[in-house]
């Protein structure tokens, strides 16, 4: 399915899901509910596997957030991954209680002896850890002698890294976000000479919905073309569902998933449709096949309408308050305007029920 060559990582598991080596690009996303509610967590989670998340993380603050995890586990059927910060403790409860991995830096959680305590119980439980360093949690020391660069940033990962060699642990994936895109290509680039483990591409505080999402598509699908990138997250001042939809998106641009592949062209003067609207409609109606590997294509007039959507597996060239229908290349019939939609939604249940 992939249509470019991958660097080769280690595989990890997570769950019931392989990172790295010959795995798929994995699809995740972060809980913004407090951990503690764990009927609104259980929601959201539910809502994002369905938008085809497939690993969850939840911030884990105090102890009341690690203890939440166990119920949080017993509902949720996907990896759950708890997010900590400078608490051994957490970490030990968060294992504790069936969490599947953890993303935690060993040089912020305490001594070696604490650092030790929680590779030890991962070990036991078979739990990977994700080392995660960003632009906004360098060392003073990486940011003196290197600023906030490249370099800086994967010599912070690396130090955490070496902290689990040390111990003998070797279940970890490794990011190195930046909010500037040219920064973070370059700091992954050089990240994945130096070390073989699966990386987690992201693009950290990318924004809103609509700049966010064109930051992370430029930085994240650049790395994957070239190969590197093991598992992503679209980081998203947004509605967690809307990283899922986004990422998805991104992985089937570059062909490394299947799904409903929706083809429409931009508007111009020879449209006597209105194709922004029908564009959006079919878009929504066809929600249920996402994940249906099919062609669907909405063109606005006759000029390169016929042609193109003849391209597709189904599609729709519009005229002046009607359009034809396509199906396999070949004209089905022709339909107002107002019923186009729903006539070709028939069209594709009749070949793909649901």
């Amino acid at each position: 399915m992939d249509k470019f060559k991958r660097h080769k990582t280690r595989q990890i598991k997570l769950g019931s899901v392989f990172i790295g080596g010959d795995s798929p690009v994995s699809i995740q996303s972060m809980t913004n509910t407090s951990t503690a509610d764990v009927k609104s967590t259980l929601n959201q989670i539910k809502a994002l596997q369905i938008a085809g998340c497939e690993i969850i993380r939840v911030a884990v603050l105090d102890e009341t957030d690690a203890k939440a995890i166990k119920q949080i586990r017993k509902g949720c059927k996907l990896p759950l991954v708890a997010d900590i910060h400078f608490d051994y403790k957490l970490a030990l409860e968060a294992i504790k209680n069936g969490v599947d991995g953890l993303r935690i830096n060993p040089g912020n959680i305490g001594s070696s002896d604490k650092i030790g305590l929680v590779v030890a119980a991962a070990k036991d439980k078979n739990i990977p850890i994700r080392i995660g360093v960003n632009t906004g949690s360098l060392p003073k020391v990486i940011l003196k002698k290197y600023g906030v660069t490249a370099q800086g940033l994967v010599e912070a990962a690396l130090q955490h890294v070496h902290i689990l060699e040390k111990l003998k642990f070797y279940e970890m994936k490794i990011s190195v976000k930046a909010s500037s895109v040219p920064l973070m290509i370059e700091s992954y680039r050089l990240l994945s000479q130096k070390v073989d483990y699966p990386l987690h591409l992201g693009v950290t505080e990318a924004g809103t919905e609509y700049s966010g999402i064109i930051k992370s598509a430029a930085a994240i699908g650049t790395l994957l073309s070239e190969g590197i990138g093991d598992t992503i997250r679209v980081s998203l001042t947004a509605d967690p569902v809307r990283e899922v939809v986004a990422a998805k998106e991104i992985l089937k641009a570059l062909h490394f998933r299947k799904g409903l592949d929706i083809i429409s062209c931009p508007t111009c003067g020879r449209t006597k449709i209105n194709l922004i609207e029908l564009a959006n409609k079919v878009g929504k109606a066809l929600l249920p096949w996402s994940e249906t590997p099919i062609s669907v294509a909405v063109m606005g007039c006759a000029v390169n309408g016929p042609g193109e959507a003849r391209e597709a597996d189904f599609g729709i060239a519009g005229g002046s308050g009607e359009g034809l229908l396509f199906a396999d290349g070949e004209i089905v019939k022709k339909v107002p305007e107002k019923a186009l939609v729903k006539e070709l939604v028939q069209l594709i249940k009749a070949k793909y029920p649901l």
